[in-house]
């Protein structure tokens, strides 16, 4: 069986519960403060309807709430970097990259389900050393700092213990993510897993940091969908990595597999790769 990899030590420009990681951490819920509002002013409205080129949609939700944090970060840190879904990137090769989805989960947003959120993290030397899943219609907010731990709504939250994939509750946002050989190694994955579910969003990761889900497997994500969820995942307990088990970083490719502990998480990587 392969092994997961070990915990990535902190980022040197940042040591773990540092001053500087204390003041990212505020300033990502300031930012998730300013997101809130004006997520809610749209949902269950009636709203026009944008598709993409990939046929993803985007809503003036998304650009109000994008526009909002990247004027915070660039009047609170003009020399940081951000990366967004919905704008152009600015600095992504600076120490500091900040990395935004402003609505993740844009189908459940437009269909009413509460299941959306705001990502935000902060990448420093290539690493997230803060993420936040912000979810505005449930008052949910999941927060990890790295070597602070993962928090919901202010309490300390850790995953499970499931370490067996029959006893193991999957979610993936959608069968629609994969193509056609990832859909084989996906069933080939769900075909030992206990329990199966769609839909969630990032919602889903803050449940598996929560310990009522134990894996959550993507695919045809993108940095903004995935980089928030690095620190909530792995200071919960859990390890989150790409199908071949390497770490996520901006450069990253679309696919996802987060585990409640290291060896589920090595289980799961050994059916994905051997489909």
């Amino acid at each position: 069986m392969p092994n997961s990899p070990a915990r990535t030590p902190p980022a040197p420009g940042i040591p773990a519960k540092s001053p500087v990681a204390e003041d990212l951490r505020a300033f990502a819920e300031h930012l998730a403060d300013r997101a809130r509002p004006l997520a809610l002013a749209h949902f269950r409205t009636p709203l026009g309807i944008e598709w993409k080129a990939d046929q993803s949609p985007v809503t003036i939700a998304d650009r109000a709430v994008e526009r909002a944090l990247r004027e915070a970060i660039a009047a609170r840190y003009p020399a940081h970097g951000i990366l967004g879904e919905e704008e152009a990137a600015v600095g992504i090769d600076r120490q500091v990259v900040w990395v935004v989805d402003p609505i993740d989960g844009t189908k459940s947003f437009v269909t009413g389900l509460p299941l959306f959120g705001t990502l935000i993290a902060a990448v420093v030397d290539g690493r997230p050393r803060v993420g936040l899943i912000e979810v505005p219609a449930l008052g949910e907010r999941w927060i990890g700092v790295a070597g602070g731990g993962t928090r919901l709504n202010g309490a300390p939250c850790r995953t499970s213990a499931v370490e067996r994939l029959a006893d193991a509750r999957l979610f993936a946002t959608s069968p629609d993510m994969f193509s056609p050989a990832e859909e084989i190694a996906f069933a080939a994955l769900t075909d030992k897993v206990g329990l199966r579910r769609f839909g969630g969003d990032c919602y889903a990761y803050g449940l598996l940091a929560s310990g009522h889900a134990d894996l959550v497997v993507e695919a045809s994500l993108k940095p903004y969908d995935f980089m928030a969820l690095v620190p909530v995942v792995e200071e919960a307990g859990g390890v989150i990595t790409d199908w071949c088990g390497a770490p996520l970083s901006i450069a990253s490719g679309g696919r996802v597999v987060a585990a409640a502990n290291a060896a589920l998480h090595a289980r799961a990587l050994e059916v994905l790769r051997a489909a």
